[in-house]
């Protein structure tokens, strides 16, 4: 089960928690806390908003930046806070009309590239480089606490490899992948998206029903409906 949580109630459930010394594991990638049962099996997950930082850590401000990038399509923004502060649109002839089917990915399948193809892949290559240096602006102006990114596998590593270097790299532990399904980015779906990581986000099993109902307590509103994205 799934229970979307405003930053308020968040806030208010972790001090609970806290208070309780309830034994918890925090997991940074995931920006998240496990709470396991009394036989330490995983019972139930409390993903914090991304404008809260990390249990623990005293911090007047959260700064991050969202990356949203389909073959094509990029939209990313820089936030504080919650608070959009700037944003960029890209949008590059990379797919195929035919079959629909991005460039990159048809060449792993077919191999060599006509004229059209390579006129995609200059393209391709282009719009990697657009993107990584507006991310170069954005972390030469601004601390960045956390990255949250939407981006497939299969783009990650023209991401990373462009000749106009991010700035930083797979490994960085600011990195957090936005667990939900991204619709193409444009800049509705970017503030969308930030909406949803402004939420905090309750999983469990329909077994741990009641113990969340204590959790939240009076605090606890309705359920909120999924932020879309």
């Amino acid at each position: 089960m799934n229970r979307f949580l405003s930053k308020e109630l968040s806030v208010q459930l972790l001090r609970r928690l806290q208070a309780a010394a309830l034994p918890t594991v925090y997991e940074a990638d995931k920006h998240r806390l496990v709470l396991p049962d009394e036989a330490g099996r995983e019972q139930l997950y409390f993903r914090l908003p991304l404008v809260l930082p990390p249990p623990g850590i005293v911090a007047d401000q959260v700064n991050y930046v969202v990356l949203l990038i389909q073959a094509g399509n990029c939209a990313m923004g820089y936030f504080e806070n919650g608070i959009n502060l700037g944003h960029k649109v890209f949008r590059s002839y990379m797919v195929r009309k035919k079959q629909g089917k991005s460039q990159i990915k048809y060449l792993k399948t077919k191999g060599k590239s006509r004229a059209g193809s390579r006129v995609r892949l200059g393209e391709t290559v282009e719009f990697f480089e657009n993107i990584n240096e507006r991310l170069q602006e954005y972390f030469g102006e601004h601390e960045v606490h956390r990255i949250a990114i939407s981006c497939s596998k299969t783009l990650l590593p023209y991401l990373y490899q462009s000749k106009v270097s991010t700035p930083f790299d797979k490994n960085d532990p600011r990195l957090y992948k936005i667990p939900k399904h991204i619709h193409t980015p444009i800049y509705e779906v970017l503030l969308d998206a930030n909406k949803f990581l402004m939420k905090g986000e309750l999983i469990y099993e329909e077994a741990q029903q009641g113990i969340v109902e204590e959790w939240l307590g009076e605090a606890g509103e309705r359920p909120e409906e999924e932020p879309e994205a």
